[in-house]
């Protein structure tokens, strides 16, 4: 049976709602696919931060996606959301949407290629 603890070693359990405060969601509205890199503001505030923040930080030294951070941690995708979003707000991370394509009915499909490569990688 599934869990929605967060698991960080023996004896160290967080469950997610604990980690985002109870929200659900972000106040920003992230697509999972959206990229996120930290800023120098995020790199000098690394040391002060939470456990989960501060593994964030350092997923993010390279352009990643929200989907990704989330399996790194092993935390829901509206988990990973939500810090995102507060980290973003708070300009410890870039964000970089992804764009659709020119019809505007969806996303452009060399992304979604790009997407499901990047997931057979794994």
């Amino acid at each position: 049976m599934p869990s929605d603890d967060h698991d960080d070693g023996p004896g160290f359990r967080v469950r997610s709602y604990v980690l985002t405060q109870g929200r659900t969601r972000s106040t920003t509205d992230l697509p999972l696919e959206t990229l996120v890199k930290v800023t120098s503001q995020g790199q000098s505030a690394a040391p002060r931060l939470a456990l989960e923040r501060k593994k964030i930080v350092t997923l993010c030294t390279t352009p990643i996606s929200i989907a990704e951070i989330s399996a790194h941690l092993s935390v829901p995708l509206g988990v990973a959301r939500v810090l995102v979003g507060d980290m973003a707000e708070e300009g410890f991370l870039s964000s970089f949407k992804p764009q659709h394509s020119e019809t505007g009915d969806g996303p452009d499909l060399k992304l979604l290629e790009r997407v499901l490569n990047g997931l057979q990688a794994l």
